[in-house]
């Protein structure tokens, strides 16, 4: 391996264009890691919110941005069995793929599925774990349940469309357009919600009720998704983009048994990202490789334009993913 690297780090806290080119030395993989040539980088929210200072990588993690990638095995630590140099995956990283080399958890790595191109792949990672641990084994979605995820046109929306769409469950979506609620239905969403125009409490009450419900919009949104709920309902809450505090009547969770929980994925623990992965891997990836999901894809830009790729994302007109492009 080369002794420096490319890398986007953070100058300072700040807007898209506190993202700058830099040059770092390449990490060392120690006992457990591996070390992966990246070809492309999948571009978060997660990312954007470090970058504005207000989330810090876990204890130990790289200061640079980027949460997944994919690309081939360039290095092995001590300990890890399984891969080879030169292998093809994609990883979740804990920091750091925001450049040609970044590290992680051995296992937080997965071969990239049959079929698939490392661009699509490097979107898989971020969007597949969080979707799988909190609709599948947090929210405990089931075949014929209603389900309605926000956001439907997100990297997080799409994936989340079309997993639940293929367990059966009904799927209904909220989205900011026409055209990005076409983009639900075309993904398996069985009704799609402009929410500038229609009211989705009204919608889901109309229904039923959400048996599960995946937000990551917050503030105003959690009285009325509490509303939406049917009688022994779910809420999954991955993330606050209208904030996290609101004024919120409780009576009706005991009333109607509901149940509000919620993750985040960076700071868990290794051996439970391990397993997500592993139940990825058995659940998911064979899909994957059959072609009956695929990521969605926004665009693409050059890792020396990330601040175009962030001011892309931030401006929430993108459909699905965006990707930086490392070394194709």
């Amino acid at each position: 391996m080369p002794s420096t690297m490319r890398a986007i780090e953070i100058s300072e806290p700040g807007g898209p264009e506190v993202l700058r080119l830099t040059e770092r030395p390449v990490p060392v993989p120690g006992p457990g890691k591996l070390v992966v040539r990246l070809a492309y980088a999948g571009v978060n929210r997660p990312d954007a919110l470090q970058r504005a200072g207000a989330y810090d990588p876990p204890a130990g993690a790289s200061d640079l941005p980027g949460l997944e990638g994919a690309g081939t095995i360039a290095a092995i630590g001590a300990g890890v069995t399984g891969w080879k140099i030169g292998q093809r995956v994609c990883a979740l990283f804990p920091g750091g793929a925001y450049a040609t080399h970044a590290a992680t958890d051995a296992g937080q790595v997965l071969p990239v599925p049959a079929g698939m191109g490392l661009r699509e792949a490097a979107c898989l990672p971020e969007t597949f774990f969080t979707v799988w641990s909190n609709v599948f084994m947090r929210g405990g979605l089931q075949a014929g349940e209603r389900f309605l995820v926000h956001g439907g046109s997100s990297g997080i929306g799409t994936t989340a469309i079309q997993l639940a769409h293929l367990f059966g469950a009904r799927v209904f979506a909220t989205a900011g357009s026409d055209a990005k609620c076409a983009a639900c239905t075309d993904l398996g969403a069985e009704r799609a919600i402009n929410y500038r125009h229609e009211d989705f409490v009204k919608i889901l009450q109309a229904e039923g009720g959400a048996n599960l419900i995946l937000d990551m919009v917050g503030g105003e949104y959690l009285p009325r998704n509490l509303k939406s709920l049917a009688e022994d309902g779910r809420l999954v809450q991955i993330a606050f983009l209208q904030g996290p505090k609101v004024a919120v009547n409780f009576a009706p969770l005991m009333v109607r048994r509901l149940t509000i929980t919620g993750s985040t994925l960076r700071p868990q623990s290794d051996a439970t990202k391990a397993q997500i992965a592993q139940a990825l891997l058995r659940e998911v990836w064979p899909h994957l490789a059959a072609g009956r999901l695929r990521p969605v894809m926004d665009s693409e830009f050059a890792l020396e334009e990330a601040a175009q790729a962030h001011a892309r994302m931030e401006s929430s007109a993108h459909i699905g993913k965006i990707v930086l492009r490392i070394e194709a």
